[in-house]
């Protein structure tokens, strides 16, 4: 018998008790042995539920438990549930999580812990929710150089975006449309910020390029400054606004990497990623370029990839996965400065004015525009040329152009 304890009864722990008893038959059938909810921890009563007989306040119970061979970390954060996790896996059992803040931050740590302890760490749900797509890069797309990552990687945001782009709402709207529809959280800084994104492509990059990249190296800028005069000057030249979160494989093992908003051409497949859907482009040197497209969040699509992790560790408890990472180094992401890419001005100035500034531009229209405000979009230049060319000119918006 293999044993579960889940660690927070929140959105994503109930969904994985849930998932657990409801497909409990096919669990068991595909591992060969019976998967059994065994403890739930949580400091909150839950009197009417239906696992009230597994819930539990004090860790130590589970850890001092040589009964329990997998631990389901849904407590999110870097802070109690670190301590658990790191307990978890000193005690020697497999750890499974969603949780996309501690293992952009401390992986390379606990992953290190899992193989001294020879058990596992595995994170399938914290990037992408129910999208399979971490086990994919390292199996799937084992044969190939990985080159690049270009993903939508938080509902919320794209959410309020094609909020503002398909029924005109405006950023505050759009946010509060979110939040009344259970899309966003209350404090929504973690989405609209791009922090939650950044924590996602740090993921990404260590998988795809061996070394841990953390949070503080990736340059990172959300959607706040967005506005309905930007969606209406994209979408006059067949682009949309998406928060993009990118990482690249450099010279020399360097990794460029950050978060932005980006004007994407309608002839990209990211362009049509709408409302909570998430979508995660990869470049390898044989495959090309596929997509990974659903659900990037929400109680069963993402219980759904935790309990596959679950069933992988259940199936054999001894196997090392070589899921790990090297440790990062300050020095290994580099500056997006180095990028080239066609950029999108929104400023106070003429169209004269703006070619003057930047030379061959691309000028856009849009019903109702001020007869001082000019938008457009240049040729190819890194940031630091098109910041020089646009000194002393009053600038509202500038993000780069994903062609």
């Amino acid at each position: 018998m293999v044993n579960v304890a889940i660690l927070g009864f929140g959105t994503v722990g109930s969904g994985v008790a849930e998932v657990l008893t409801k497909n409990g038959g096919l669990i068991d059938q595909r591992v060969d042995d019976l998967v059994r909810l065994k403890y739930i921890l949580d400091v909150r009563e839950f009197p009417g539920s239906p696992f009230k007989d597994c819930f539990v306040k004090d860790f130590s119970i589970i850890e001092n438990d040589p009964e329990v061979d997998i631990v389901v970390e849904t407590i999110g954060g870097a802070t109690i549930a670190l301590d658990f996790t790191t307990r978890a896996l000193k005690a020697g059992k497999s750890v499974v999580t969603s949780n996309k803040e501690l293992v952009a931050t401390h992986g390379y740590d606990l992953l290190q812990l899992a193989r001294e302890n020879k058990v596992s760490y595995l994170f399938e749900a914290s990037v992408g929710g129910g999208i399979p797509i971490l086990r994919p890069l390292t199996s799937c797309l084992a044969a190939n150089e990985l080159t690049q990552i270009t993903g939508i990687l938080n509902g919320t945001t794209n959410y309020i975006l094609t909020r503002m782009i398909k029924a005109g709402l405006t950023f505050d709207q759009a946010l509060k449309e979110a939040q009344d529809n259970g899309y966003a959280e209350k404090d929504p800084t973690a989405g609209v910020d791009g922090h939650d994104a950044c924590r996602k492509i740090c993921i990404l990059a260590a998988l795809a390029f061996g070394q841990h990249v953390y949070p503080q190296q990736v340059p990172t800028e959300g959607i706040r400054n967005v506005t309905l005069e930007d969606v209406a000057y994209a979408d006059s030249k067949g682009y949309k606004l998406k928060l993009l979160g990118r990482c690249m494989r450099e010279p020399e093992g360097k990794i460029c990497a950050f978060v932005a908003p980006h004007l994407v051409s309608d002839h990209n497949p990211l362009a049509g990623v709408e409302d909570v859907f998430n979508a995660i482009a990869v470049t390898g040197n044989a495959i090309g370029d596929v997509m990974f497209y659903g659900r990037g969040a929400g109680k069963l699509p993402t219980a759904s990839a935790v309990v596959a992790d679950v069933i992988d560790i259940a199936k054999d408890r001894k196997k090392d996965r070589h899921n790990a990472w090297g440790p990062g180094a300050p020095d290994l992401v580099v500056s997006p400065d180095i990028l080239s890419s066609r950029w999108y001005v929104r400023a106070s100035a003429t169209v004269d004015q703006a070619r003057l500034a930047c030379g061959e531009i691309l000028p856009l229209a849009r019903a109702g525009a001020p007869a001082d405000e000019t938008a457009f979009l240049t040729d190819l230049m890194t940031q630091p040329q098109i910041r020089d060319c646009l000194k002393g000119m009053a600038v509202s918006s500038l993000f780069r152009v994903l062609d």
